[in-house]
């Protein structure tokens, strides 16, 4: 898996603050902006984290590669709708010799890998197979419709793509671009980063808040899982019950951010 911050909104901190403060005031945008030193930046942006005034945040965004992650993380990662996806097609792009993701599980019993490993060859070479079998088919329909040779390959192979990528796995390997705004992020991060969360969209969630952290510590300074965020665990009986080692992780991985920038 490969998470990279691709790009964000310049000064996003800033931007917020100024998002912000335009509410309360009278000024002008350029003398609110100069007005706003990075001292002043902060303390602004905590006040709203605390009292919950989220709108401001939607003014800045990021936006993110990922690669290397299954269909079954990207289906999750879709759900979120206040967003923004470009994803591999499967539809256009050619799937034969697919690359496919092992969960961590699977690798550490050595039977249940040999029997997936032996589904994913299977898959591979049905796929080849149907796909092929379909590219004949409509290649002979296109040059009896007088379609050039030329042509009719090339369309014959996508469209077969079409219906030969029904018998592909959810652990097909995918890449997926995606922008989200500050206050969808932390949406994201609320569920996501949650140890309840599936483990590869966690690790997907938990790199993305690094990358963001890293650009704007203190505007993230209170994104994570529900825990972080509020101080409460909304999972009741199904909570993982480790709510103080989890607070005390992000801090330690956002520490590092603040300490950076002083």
């Amino acid at each position: 898996m490969q998470v990279k911050l691709l790009a964000h909104t310049p000064e996003p901190e800033k931007l917020v603050a100024t998002a912000a403060k335009l509410c309360y005031s009278s000024s002008d945008v350029d003398s609110l902006m100069d007005g706003l030193t990075d001292e002043k930046v902060e303390s602004f942006v905590d006040m709203l984290a605390s009292i919950g005034h989220e709108s401001p945040m939607e003014h800045a965004s990021f936006t993110f590669a990922i690669e290397g992650i299954s269909r079954a993380c990207s289906h999750q990662l879709v759900r979120h709708r206040i967003a923004s996806y470009s994803q591999k097609s499967q539809r256009y792009v050619n799937e034969n010799g697919f690359e496919f993701i092992t969960p961590p599980a699977i690798e550490e019993c050595p039977e249940a890998k040999a029997e997936f490993e032996k589904q994913m060859a299977q898959i591979v070479e049905s796929y080849d197979k149907i796909a092929e079998l379909l590219t004949e088919m409509h290649e002979k329909a296109m040059l009896a419709e007088g379609m050039d040779e030329k042509s009719a390959k090339s369309k014959a192979r996508k469209k077969a793509n079409e219906d030969a990528r029904f018998v592909l796995p959810n652990a097909c390997e995918t890449k997926i671009i995606v922008s989200m705004n500050v206050r969808t992020l932390f949406n994201f991060f609320k569920h996501r980063c949650c140890n309840r969360a599936q483990w590869e969209i966690k690790a997907v969630a938990d790199e993305m808040l690094r990358l963001c952290c890293e650009v704007a510590p203190n505007l993230f300074k209170k994104a994570g899982p529900s825990c972080v965020m509020t101080g409460v665990c909304p999972e009741g009986k199904m909570s993982c019950g480790k709510m103080p080692a989890v607070k005390e992780q992000y801090k330690q991985m956002k520490a590092q951010f603040v300490k950076e920038k002083v």
